[in-house]
C-alpha cells in the first residue's frame, strides 16, 4: 500500500488493522525529499492477497465513517461553498480565476486564430 497523501490517521488505522489480524507486514518510510513516499509491504503473494482483502474491507468502511462525517458536516453548514471560500479568501480565488483563464487562454489561442 502506497502512503502518499495518506493522512495519519488513516496510516495508523491499517497498521492496527495489520497486527490485529497478525498480517506480517514492513514498512518503508517517506524519503527525505519527498520522491519516495513509503508505503506498506508484504513479502509473498498469500500475505498479499490475505491484506488486500483487509485493506478492501477496512477502505469501504472508512469511506462510509467519511462520507457520513462529511453529510453532517454539510448539513449542519460546516463545508465552505463558493461564496464563503471567495468571502474568507479573496485574492486566493483571484489567483484561482486568473490561472484558469491564462490555461484555457493557452490551450485555445492556436483554435482562436484561425
Amino acid at each position: 500500500m502506497n502512503l502518499r497523501n495518506v493522512p495519519e490517521d488513516e496510516a495508523n488505522e491499517v497498521r492496527e488493522l495489520f497486527e490485529c489480524h497478525e498480517v506480517r507486514y514492513y514498512e518503508t518510510p517517506p524519503s527525505r525529499w519527498g520522491i519516495s513516499m513509503g508505503g506498506f509491504w508484504v513479502r509473498d503473494a498469500e500475505e498479499a492477497a490475505r491484506a488486500r482483502s483487509l485493506l478492501d474491507a477496512y477502505q469501504r468502511d472508512r469511506f462510509q465513517r467519511q462520507r457520513a462525517d462529511f453529510d453532517k458536516a454539510d448539513r449542519a453548514g460546516e463545508i465552505p461553498g463558493f461564496w464563503q471560500r471567495l468571502r474568507r479568501k479573496p485574492l486566493s480565488m483571484v489567483a484561482v480565476f486568473v490561472a484558469i483563464g491564462l490555461i484555457l487562454l493557452v490551450t485555445l489561442a492556436p483554435f482562436l486564430s484561425l
